[in-house]
């Protein structure tokens, strides 16, 4: 199942996230929010845990996540993308978006629309992980790629993951009042195999290099990302840039 394979490989790192996110968020009691590319579910469970499941709405352009998202958490959920979202004006208290604005076709544009269904000062809110300056939690597994790829992909060249892009792009679609936030989180592996396996599930661009590789390829790729993390249990230190702002 995809939300499974999602879970097993970013969640890991997603759920942490999602904690840190939501307690730097206004979020009174009978708050109304929407989670944009909400994917199986990590920022909305703790959304839920906050409001309750009939104040949360969740979106996402996969099918399979929206059904997940549903099925687990109970609440309202629909197949969108964040430059098109099938609400009308400012019906929201808060909009957020967790790890979502660097896959965006168009970020402004996504924010922007975000903006729209959020009620005039009401916040909205992204996160990306900083993968320009290393702090994604998949920084190892492309340093690896790229010293035995050296045009393999580069995750590094996508919007808003750089040092104040988000907070442009905020402020390109019509934010006010935009404060840049650091989120920091750390996650503990038993080991590498752990850390390893999720990676061979095809999911997200690290997954599809992976699938793309031959055996051979993926069995050295494996080994000098061995190299590279130590012997036994480790931890995975991961950084976000994220913002928040409020719809004009």
């Amino acid at each position: 199942m995809a939300a499974d394979a999602y879970d097993r490989f970013m969640g890991r790192y997603s759920r942490p996230l999602a904690v840190e996110l939501a307690a730097r968020l206004d979020l009174p009691a009978g708050s109304r929010v929407l989670d944009v590319g909400c994917g199986p579910g990590a920022l909305t469970e703790v959304l839920v845990a906050r409001l309750g499941a009939a104040n949360v709405v969740a979106a996402d352009p996969s099918p399979p996540f929206v059904d997940a998202v549903q099925e687990r958490l109970g609440v309202t959920a629909v197949t969108a993308t964040a430059e098109q979202l099938p609400f009308g004006d400012d019906e929201y208290d808060v909009t957020v978006a967790q790890l979502v604005v660097h896959f965006m076709s168009d970020p402004v544009g996504g924010l922007r629309e975000m903006a729209r269904v959020t009620k005039p000062g009401g916040t909205v809110a992204a996160s990306v992980w900083d993968f320009q300056e290393g702090g994604s939690p998949l920084a190892t597994f492309w340093r690896a790629v790229h010293d035995l790829d050296p045009a393999g992909p580069q995750e590094h060249r996508l919007p808003g993951t750089g040092r104040g892009e988000l907070h442009a792009l905020a402020e390109a679609a019509g934010l006010v009042e935009i404060v840049d936030i650091d989120v920091a989180v750390e996650v503990r592996h038993p080991s590498f195999d752990d850390w390893w396996q999720p990676y061979t599930l095809g999911v997200g661009p690290s997954g599809g290099y992976v699938a793309s590789l031959t055996d051979e390829k993926v069995a050295a790729l494996r080994e000098h990302c061995r190299s590279l993390l130590p012997d036994g249990e480790f931890v995975i230190a991961a950084h976000a840039w994220a913002i928040r702002g409020l719809a004009g």
